[in-house]
């Protein structure tokens, strides 16, 4: 079994609790579905948010979607003038017999256009 990185995004319509999360919480089952993941397989969380996502912790989602046992972390990413705005990322350590190659980084709606490169 090795240790791979799975990244993701989604950007918010608004910041509010509530909403941020229901979108954290598509993104990460996305994440879990597209790679045939379960909760076993993961071994951290990182999430980051942009400076201008204030009402809640990206992190609470993942509890609340059952996601006890696991490291969580959260962080608040680079304001970068010219950024997409009310933007969630994730980057999940997990446990998978995948090659790197065939892990599926998810973005999800508008924050597709942030890695054209590897959103699948």
């Amino acid at each position: 079994m090795a240790v791979r990185a799975v990244r993701g995004a989604v950007q918010l319509e608004r910041d509010e609790a509530g909403h941020m999360d229901e979108q954290v919480g598509a993104l990460l089952t996305a994440i879990l579905e597209r790679n045939g993941l379960t909760g076993e397989d993961l071994i951290s969380i990182w999430f980051t948010a942009t400076p201008d996502l204030h009402s809640d912790f990206p992190a609470a989602a993942a509890r609340k979607l059952g996601i006890v046992d696991v490291p969580l972390i959260c962080a608040q990413e680079l304001d970068i003038e010219g950024a997409m705005p009310r933007v969630v990322r994730v980057l999940a350590h997990i446990e998978s017999d995948k090659p790197r190659a065939d892990i599926a980084h998810v973005y999800l709606g508008a924050a597709g256009a942030l890695r054209k490169d590897i959103a699948q």
